[in-house]
């Protein structure tokens, strides 16, 4: 909250409170002396970088802040019952941590020994006492409150507690769909807690460095928008107009550039989209990115305004953030590593040992060469021999031939010296230490060697790349220092892709609006497949969590790419093309998925984890049972009838 909104609360918050009091006459003096004690308060944490947890509150303290220097203070803190031990004393809990709440054994306090006694775990207690030292025998090292306890005086459960499907402790075992039934209760687990208030403070800090220091203005766009060609596929809302719907957008694209026309120059939201892509893993059919869109910038411009954004809302517990990232091709990416979002924290790259197999006699290698673009390639995995068992490597070959249809050979290179596979038949000594020169491989290693067209081939070793990593750290060898952050810019993608279900059709890489590199203008007329466009993507370890590119800003250059090349109907977009003719600067920006970076961040398994309310895999709340039907009276006003499938179960 801006630093003028907080003194505006606190003034409301005071006149409130006092309003509220018609018993109580205050004079207009004390309001104002209040009210400049407030502000002056205000300033004081603001000036000193602190942060006042307990300000407009009926606590003193957290349950997580008291230490040695408290020791003799009375204290209020308020918080769920985490421990009980044998009427000695209980352990509060809030968002901040834990603190030990002694139990005075006398009979004067009898009644708040009673009193927390009867009251269940995960009851809402406020209690009050005097911060002690602990017997030194008896200090926690492993709690920040260990060396203090609060000897009670004053105890009041403010609600009690049911009996709950799950323990809130997070050495707790758990079923996802248990957790998210029961959502709020999961929240209250600390790392829940933790993933997300540093995702609260990454946004924070995001916003001050677009706002405050380079001048973005937040703008809030539309969620009813109408359907845009190609891209994901995005939800339908129905409206009162027979026949008419709403989309919601997948994201805020069309109306960043409208801004860039309307003259904002810098715009920026954290912004709330939404794909109906169904069940695919850690995605949520609603998800939030952080746009943002500039004019008269290029993609340098854009790059390096992301790397300062980053290293200056990176969380401070973290290792800092190099001053620039590196950046590779696209065709670089895909044949170094066999993908578009290569995880750069381990080596394992893809080697063209095409010119080394030209002379084998292997049928499958001979095979592949013959065809057009036929190539052959292979990765070195180190120590392979060793933690690579026969069944492993049965089994990635099935996976191969399934996902890929390729067929894989490996080479197993003995720690003896020998070496076995079917190839090596083929070979001499000569040749062997030949192939171990190119690959870098030596004893213990094995090699995974695949042949057939230059992409295919780079696209199952990658793949294979990535499974080796995992079934290697399954066996507790790691790989992927989940402490790296390994961020990559990929940039040089081509600027169309053939369409899966067409050999003829074209489809954007990215989306219809990305301008292409201005040395490929000319192909662009006569073969847009070799286009490259000006589109990249940010790559943390493995993973995509930005792209952007510089934007078509020419009505005619639009036209051309949406009629002629992509074959979309172009009156869906009259409003964008009249724009474009309206005097549209050169314009471009990126988003960035703030879901999945904060969970590649604070290491979650899941986007689901820094979420607050996430969807299921397949799409459903399961708290709330959302989707949920809807009566035929209530989709009546929207020309709407459900037509069931015929093995469909009414509903009880």
């Amino acid at each position: 909250m801006p630093c003028k909104m907080l003194f505006q609360h606190g003034f409301r918050l005071i006149n409130r409170t006092l309003a509220s009091t018609p018993i109580v006459v205050v004079s207009k003096k004390v309001v104002q002396t209040q009210q400049r004690s407030l502000f002056c308060n205000t300033k004081r944490l603001r000036d000193q970088g602190t942060t006042d947890l307990n300000s407009f509150v009926s606590r003193t303290h957290t349950c997580g802040e008291l230490r040695s220097a408290h020791v003799g203070q009375e204290v209020t803190l308020c918080g769920w019952l985490q421990y009980e031990r044998q009427g000695l004393f209980v352990v509060l809990r809030d968002f901040h941590g834990l603190t030990q709440i002694l139990i005075p054994q006398d009979e004067s306090s009898s009644h708040l020994k009673k009193l927390l006694m009867a009251a269940p775990l995960e009851s809402v207690v406020q209690v009050s006492g005097t911060v002690i030292a602990r017997p030194q025998e008896q200090a926690n090292p492993k709690m920040s409150t260990g060396d203090i306890e609060v000897q009670l005086t004053h105890a009041e459960i403010l609600n009690s507690c049911k009996k709950l499907p799950f323990e809130i402790k997070d050495f707790t075992k758990k079923t996802e769909s248990l957790r998210m039934q029961y959502r709020y209760l999961d929240l209250r687990s600390q790392q829940l807690q933790y993933n997300l208030r540093l995702r609260s403070r990454l946004v924070m800090r995001m916003r001050e460095y677009l706002c405050n220091l380079h001048g973005f203005v937040d703008v809030e766009t539309p969620t009813l928008f109408k359907r845009t060609p190609g891209g994901a596929k995005e939800f339908l809302v129905p409206t009162r107009e027979p026949g008419k719907f709403y989309s919601l957008p997948q994201s805020p694209q069309q109306f960043k550039q409208l801004l860039m026309v309307g003259g904002l120059d810098r715009y920026f939201q954290v912004a709330r989209c939404y794909r109906d892509e169904g069940s695919r893993p850690n995605r949520q059919p609603e998800f939030t990115q952080v746009d943002i869109e500039m004019s008269f910038v290029d993609q340098a411009g854009i790059q390096r305004l992301i790397e300062g954004l980053l290293q200056y809302s990176w969380p401070e517990e973290k290792e800092a953030l190099p001053a620039q990232f590196p950046s590779m091709t696209y065709a670089e990416a895909m044949a170094t590593y066999g993908t578009d979002k290569p995880d750069t924290r381990f080596g394992m790259k893809i080697v063209d040992v095409t010119d080394f197999f030209r002379t084998s006699e292997a049928e499958f290698v001979q095979r592949a060469l013959e065809q057009p673009g036929g190539s052959v390639k292979a990765i070195c995995i180190s120590e392979g021999a060793k933690h690579l068992k026969d069944k492993d490597m049965e089994t990635m070959g099935e996976l191969a031939k399934s996902e890929c249809n390729q067929n894989v050979s490996w080479v197993i290179l003995r720690p003896d010296g020998s070496w076995k596979a079917r190839l090596v038949k083929l070979w001499t000594e000569e040749q062997k230490v030949q192939l171990s020169q190119l690959m870098g491989s030596k004893a213990g290693d094995v090699l995974l060697v695949a042949a057939g067209e230059h992409e295919a081939t780079c696209s199952v070793l990658g793949k294979m790349r990535l499974e080796c990593a995992s079934l290697f750290e399954s066996r507790g060898f790691v790989l992927r220092d989940p402490s790296l952050y390994h961020f990559l810019w990929v940039v040089d993608f081509p600027l169309f892709l053939s369409k899966e279900d067409q050999t003829d059709g074209l489809e954007s890489a990215h989306h219809p609006f990305t301008a292409p590199h201005p040395r490929d203008l000319a192909l662009l007329y006569s073969d847009p497949r070799k286009v490259r466009g000006q589109h990249y993507d940010l790559v943390l370890n493995g993973s995509e969590i930005g792209g952007g590119s510089i934007r078509i800003h020419n009505a005619e250059l639009q036209r051309h790419v949406l009629e002629n090349i992509l074959k979309e109907d172009v009156s869906l977009l009259t409003h964008l093309l009249e724009a474009l003719e309206s005097g549209a600067p050169p314009h471009g920006g990126i988003a960035l998925g703030l879901d999945r970076l904060v969970s590649l961040i604070v290491g979650a398994s899941s986007i689901r984890d820094v979420i607050a309310f996430p969807k299921s895999f397949r799409g459903h709340d399961l708290m709330s049972n959302a989707p949920d039907t809807v009566s035929a009276e209530d989709l009546k006003p929207y020309h709407i009838q459900v037509t069931w499938p015929a093995d469909h179960e009414a509903d009880p």
